[in-house]
């Protein structure tokens, strides 16, 4: 009985984390659309956490149905003028407006008024990630070890290249080390790829020329990842460990350098698994993200917090992917219509958002079965 209660606690740890992570990324996504919008004199129709029935909601004095729906896997805004929620115009209805009411929708606006409307989802979860991220180094601000190698594992890449324990790296490839997490991040995005380290060796600059090897660990959450390991351990001792404090500004500015770094790194493991030198199985769905969200907020709010400025970050990105039906898929279409004076035909545009809708599936299904294999193979 005590098993099967703590498996019931677990699920709803679980299910309670995801839902307020994937809430907080969905409503700021939307909300960036919903603002810009309303700046551009777009009436907006419905603001929808979640697909489907409607479990509640309420209408704001604009007319806009605020609601709270069924399925919690995403969300909308649906403008004046659209046929449904993925902003496909809605021709029929269009047709049979007045002029006046045909104003106020979206698909009368200029095609900048809509490229920014669209944009506006991914700023948002841009700058939700750097609000996040601002808070959390504001507040409690950010402890780093010094890039001090204490121990040099016997076989590792690190040992090959000739780097001895003590050794301070000062830089990698000409970019300055301050801390040994700036070492890692280096390190792991360069499997395989030659890296040149100056290191202070007992008061003399040495430079090393080390080649991490590409090796798959555990990420924590009972999954793994494949990285770059040069195979080095830093130092634990106390005096090798800083607090750095930020001030308002300062933690703005680290803020928004997390948030490109994650960026950075999202596109370049995606670039990867284009080109064929990753894999995809690292991909991961709304079960992996319910998961790694249950384990998370085990650690307390402020790591949850964290889950969801690298979850906004995501969904950002994938939301610029130029696929029809998502954001960046609109943003090509308008950028097509600005050159051309006048927009696609209506044939091109929707068959465009059919090949996006199955895409979407395919890659919701792919993700889903790496999630699932995961749960098999663990």
């Amino acid at each position: 009985m005590d098993l099967v209660s703590g498996y019931l606690t677990q699920s709803v740890t679980m299910l309670a984390a995801f839902l307020f992570v994937l809430t907080i990324v969905v409503f700021f996504h939307e909300l960036g659309h919903f603002l810009v919008a309303r700046w551009c004199g777009v009436r907006v129709d419905a603001f929808s956490v979640g697909f489907g029935r409607e479990l509640a909601g309420f209408n704001d004095r604009h007319g806009t149905r605020w609601k709270l729906s069924l399925i919690p896997l995403g969300g909308y805004v649906k403008f004046a003028g659209d046929e449904n929620a993925a902003s496909m115009p809605d021709r029929t209805g269009l047709a049979g407006m007045t002029d006046a009411e045909r104003a106020g929708t979206f698909p009368s606006k200029p095609v900048w008024q809509r490229a920014a409307v669209v944009a506006a989802g991914p700023i948002a979860n841009f700058l939700l990630s750097i609000v996040i991220f601002a808070f959390v180094f504001g507040v409690y601000g950010k402890v780093v070890t010094s890039p001090l190698l204490q121990e040099i594992h016997p076989g590792s890449a690190a040992e090959q290249a000739g780097l001895q324990p003590g050794d301070l790296v000062l830089s990698v490839d000409g970019r300055q080390i301050t801390t040994f997490t700036d070492l890692q991040r280096i390190v792991s995005a360069s499997a395989d790829v030659a890296l040149t380290l100056d290191v202070d060796r007992k008061g003399e600059v040495v430079r090393v020329v080390v080649t991490p090897q590409y090796k798959e660990i555990s990420d924590g959450f009972g999954g793994t990842q494949k990285v770059g390991l040069l195979g080095v351990t830093r130092s634990p001792a106390q005096e090798d460990l800083t607090r750095i404090q930020y001030g308002p500004l300062e933690a703005v500015a680290e803020g928004a350098r997390e948030t490109w770094f994650i960026a950075a790194r999202t596109l370049d493991y995606l670039s990867k698994v284009v080109t064929g030198r990753e894999s995809a199985d690292q991909l991961g769905g709304p079960i992996r993200v319910a998961q790694v969200s249950g384990q998370v907020a085990g650690l307390g709010i402020i790591p949850l917090l964290q889950l969801a400025a690298v979850l906004s970050v995501s969904i950002g990105l994938l939301n610029l992917m130029p696929v029809p039906m998502l954001d960046g898929g609109h943003l090509v279409y308008y950028a097509v219509e600005a050159v051309r004076g006048k927009p696609l035909s209506e044939r091109v545009q929707d068959v465009g958002f059919r090949i996006g809708i199955a895409l979407v599936l395919m890659l919701m299904v792919f993700a889903t079965w790496n999630d699932v294999s995961r749960l098999a193979g663990g």
